[in-house]
């Protein structure tokens, strides 16, 4: 049997980060890790092949070629999953569909022969079998949730690492925390499963055979879900072992932001090699962070736990959202307020989204103001919202300039240089400059520093750490290029909010 795994491409997003991407030389920020797991658990014996849309197109070869395509999805990339079925159909092929795009919402999706939905680890044996047996069925799906002890070695032998900017594992499902417009309990519950530290080292290990990565990222949903778990068993375990191993890279991840309040995990972390981590800020309105029941960030000084956290030596990228039904009509002065006080070097804002499955979607189709499918782009939402929409889309787009423009990209780094503290720790890292470094540095310096439009900001980021803080060069490369980034993500949200603002004017 010859299986052709697809993932379909990302649309350009921030998080996608196109044109980062195009600034390094990668393809795609890191590998589609659900498709390499579910090639594992099929038969050693069968023919596997990647083919990740975010690094070159599907060819017609590549379908001829297989029995069946296994297509695998989020949300997000669902209009280049509707090209990839049409294609397979025109050529004949079948389609096995799965992942978070089709679990909700898998009746939407014409063409597909078989959905495969839930955890694979689960609902793939059972396709597996009735394949076998010349039966398969039309729909796999499950309310349990899969043991992730039995979870195998992803195959990232089907990858070109050289291709990705991070290589990417992951230790747990699941989030104990009921944020409402968040599709992971929904999709993977609220007991946190963990994997072993054996099976993460074993993932590690195989990483570092297949190529040299930097950064590894940890795709977890909220790593720290389970702290007793994390600081007994994982965190130790990975100290002792970059201890003998000496890997030449660090970690990232995503957590919430109660991390501030257990010195011990913090350190252990810290120990472990845990530098990037991804939070949910969301808002400083009290009242948002309430209806949304994100109840982990309330009753706090989140500008003070930020500045604990950036001090204990973590990097903080943060998620920001406007759009909550108790947003007064300065939310978007406050959150471009908050945000530069900050200092987070890499804010990530959003209007306000309903995904199928959360408790916010249910609630919105109850009282009737779903406005269109979900979409996960930015400066777009399938709410309608409390206050106008054209106040919605006004402020968003005053809001992203004060974040997401080069000038204010500048400050906001420039404060994060001056209150970061580099981490306390043993931890020794084997990084030396190679052929690779070298490349990447006359990549960001040609196409950020002499090509691009906005390079005086990109110039007065180096100088002022070449000036203020030698030790923070690296990071400046690093966000610089970042910085370029959220530029060109404001172009585009601009475009978008801009044109909403006209349609809402000519119904008007």
């Amino acid at each position: 049997m010859r299986i052709l795994l697809v993932y379909p491409e990302m649309p350009d997003t921030f998080y996608a980060m196109k044109h980062f991407m195009r600034v390094v030389g990668k393809k795609a920020t890191y590998p589609p890790l659900g498709l390499l797991t579910v090639a594992a658990l099929l038969p050693q014996a069968w023919e596997k092949k990647l083919a990740d849309l975010n690094v070159a197109p599907l060819t017609a070869d590549q379908i001829a070629w297989a029995d069946y395509v296994f297509l695998s999805a989020m949300s997000v990339q669902e209009e280049s999953v509707q090209q990839i079925i049409k294609q397979c159909r025109a050529a004949g092929a079948r389609i096995v569909a799965g992942g978070p795009l089709f679990t909700h919402e898998y009746a939407r999706f014409e063409g597909v022969n078989h959905f495969v939905l839930n955890e694979a680890e689960l609902t793939l044996p059972l396709f597996l079998a009735d394949l076998k047996a010349g039966k398969p069925a039309a729909v796999y799906r499950t309310d349990d949730f899969a043991d992730v002890l039995s979870s195998p070695v992803p195959m990232f032998s089907l990858i070109d690492p050289g291709k990705y900017l991070y290589a990417i594992v992951q230790y747990s499902r699941g989030c104990p925390f009921m944020c409402d417009f968040c599709d992971v309990t929904a999709l993977l519950g609220r007991r946190q499963r963990t994997k072993s530290p054996e099976q993460i080292i074993k993932e590690l290990e195989a990483i570092m055979e297949h190529g040299n990565v930097n950064l590894v990222l940890f795709a977890d949903d909220n790593l720290i879900g389970n702290k007793k778990i994390l600081k007994s068993e994982l965190l130790p375990a990975l100290i002792e072992w970059r201890k003998e191993v000496r890997p030449a890279f660090f970690f990232a991840t995503q957590l919430t932001i109660n991390l501030a309040d257990d010195d011990e995990l913090m350190r252990l972390m810290i120990d472990a090699g845990f530098r990037h981590i991804f939070i949910g800020i969301e808002t400083p309105s009290e009242e948002g962070l309430k209806v949304s029941h994100k109840n982990q960030n309330r009753k706090r000084d989140l500008l003070e736990t930020i500045r604990r956290i950036h001090q204990k030596g973590f990097i903080i990228s943060g998620g920001f959202i406007v759009g909550f039904d108790t947003d007064p009509e300065d939310i978007f002065l406050r959150q471009a307020a908050f945000i530069a006080e900050s200092g987070i070097p890499l804010p990530i804002v959003n209007i306000l989204k309903a995904p199928p499955g959360t408790d916010l979607h249910k609630r919105m189709r109850l009282e009737g103001r779903l406005s269109k499918q979900f979409a996960f782009f930015e400066g777009d939402t399938n709410i309608v919202p409390v206050m106008s929409e054209a106040d919605l889309y006004k402020g968003f787009l005053a809001l992203v300039e004060q974040v997401y423009t080069p000038a204010k990209s500048y400050e906001r780094l420039v404060n994060f240089f001056t209150t970061y503290r580099f981490p306390q720790h043993n931890l020794r890292i084997d990084t030396k400059p190679n052929a690779d470094t070298f490349r990447y540095l006359c990549l960001v310096v040609f196409r950020l520093g002499i090509t691009d439009p906005q390079r005086k900001y990109f110039w007065k980021l180096i100088f002022w750490c070449l000036t203020h803080n030698r030790k923070m060069l690296d990071k400046a490369l690093f966000y610089g290029v970042m910085m370029h980034q959220m530029n060109e993500t404001y172009k585009t949200v601009k475009l978008k909010a801009e044109s909403e603002i006209g349609r809402l004017s000519s119904v008007s």
